[in-house]
């Protein structure tokens, strides 16, 4: 399969049609994006997630100095890349392109606020720093939540009812998990401004302090991976429609 992807296959398959029906190759050409698109989610998502966790909180990348912090806006980049290519499917509808709206402001926002990660791994005191990277952390959240919403819109306008089906379900359930850890982490940073808690508290909001990371990472692997085997399989369906 791996031979097939590649959107100027698309391109081929939409020129047998460019004659006959006009239509149909616009159709293949706008699908051809789509699947350029998706392939680059597949891969961007989680290598993007990596990237942020190795230059906020690892050394590996220190060696390249400022340059450390490239990966992480290569690749958010490379997830704003893949909503654009996705808007040239299906144009007219209105509530689809509005999704594509939604999770493109989230990707530009995390592109803006990457090289915070950079500085506040140097400088980890500095409150600027320390108040970016955490709202960095959020509209990560909410760019999962949201990309989960445009396959979610996506796979409504493919002929392929049990992908429907499964890609409502396995999205409510990652937009549930992704909620609870937002919800978490806002509980976390609003006892962090409550002066005077209990010893107890305050204990238990160190440790998180110390390991929370891993934590939240640990917590955000099962949606990212659901998100991943969705992905793939809207592109594999649009290739089997398009192929058979």
């Amino acid at each position: 399969m791996a031979a097939l992807d590649q959107p100027w296959l698309f391109v081929l398959r939409a020129a047998e049609f460019s004659m006959a029906d006009p239509a149909k190759a616009e159709l293949l050409q706008s699908l051809g994006r789509v699947v350029q698109g998706l392939s680059a989610l597949f891969w961007g998502v989680p290598l993007g997630f990596i990237a942020y966790v190795q230059t906020a909180r690892t050394d590996w990348l220190d060696s390249f100095g400022p340059f450390s912090v490239a990966p992480a806006l290569i690749l958010s980049g490379v997830l704003f890349h893949a909503l654009v290519q996705l808007r040239h499917f299906q144009r007219q509808e209105r509530i689809w392109q509005q999704s594509l709206d939604r999770a493109e402001v989230f990707a530009v926002l995390n592109l803006g606020l990457v090289p915070f990660l950079f500085w506040w791994h140097r400088m980890p005191g500095v409150p600027l720093y320390a108040a970016c990277v955490t709202l960095l952390t959020i509209t990560g959240l909410l760019f999962l939540i949201h990309l989960n919403c445009v396959l979610r819109r996506l796979t409504a306008m493919l002929p392929d009812e049990t992908l429907r089906s499964e890609t409502r379900t396995f999205t409510g359930l990652n937009t549930l998990m992704l909620l609870t850890v937002l919800g978490l982490l806002c509980l976390y940073f609003a006892l962090l401004r409550i002066p005077d808690l209990p010893c107890v508290i305050q204990g238990f909001l160190a440790l998180i302090g110390s390991e929370g990371l891993w934590l939240a990472v640990f917590m955000i692997l099962m949606p990212l991976a659901i998100t991943m085997a969705l992905i793939w399989k809207i592109k594999e369906t649009i290739f089997s429609s398009v192929f058979r």
